[in-house]
């Protein structure tokens, strides 16, 4: 970003066919922003995507643990054998087996803080806030706001009525000319004034 050699936005640094990252989602990191999907997005091995949407803030260290990461637990040892090649190779299969959790997914307009850390399958709902230095372990719900280890629900931002009218209005998907002309209502407005912006037709 102009000035801001530390913000960089995401979709156009985006290599690997598993990684979606939607328009004007950003990373800030003083140290080598531009590496994000190598030095933030971990132990991707597999075929889950992580799915990250339009609007979403992610600040210095955010990081997304994928299903590579996983070891067994389920017998004596969890050290994985078979990654070290040679003989044990041939039991690749007590890794492939391992339970997939699935898809990684940020909804839109989703703000991580600095250092929290966002484990397998995982999905976090559009409009919700991570505390710095969270690690989520569940799913997050709409406009949820979570923080701790393991993360905790603290409240929602708004009530489930107007949770259900924001989730309706969409912003993140208006075109942009009309984002443009609303951003003072976007960002400081009521639901009622967002909802009354929204494009007609």
């Amino acid at each position: 970003m102009p000035e801001q050699p530390r913000v960089v936005l995401l979709k156009p640094l985006i290599t690997s066919p598993l990684i979606e990252v939607g328009e004007f989602s950003y990373y800030d990191d003083p140290d080598g922003a531009t590496a994000f999907e190598t030095r933030n997005v971990l132990y991707h091995h597999g075929p889950e995507r992580l799915v990250i949407g339009r609007f979403c803030a992610l600040a210095t260290g955010v990081r997304f643990i994928m299903n590579g990461a996983n070891h067994r637990v389920d017998g004596p040892s969890t050290f994985p054998f078979p990654i070290m090649g040679g003989s044990w190779s041939e039991h690749f299969d007590l890794l492939t087996d391992l339970p997939n959790r699935g898809d990684t997914v940020v909804g839109n307009d989703v703000w991580i803080g600095r250092g929290s850390t966002v484990l397998p399958g995982v999905h976090i709902g559009h409009g919700a806030v991570v505390a710095t230095g969270a690690v989520v372990t569940a799913d997050v719900p709409d406009y949820g706001i979570v923080g701790g280890n393991p993360a905790r629900l603290i409240r929602t931002r708004y009530d489930d009525a107007d949770i259900a009218r924001l989730l309706a209005t969409a912003w993140w998907d208006w075109p942009l000319e009309h984002i443009t002309a609303n951003v003072r209502t976007i960002m400081s407005g009521t639901v009622d004034d967002l909802v009354a912006a929204a494009p007609r037709g």
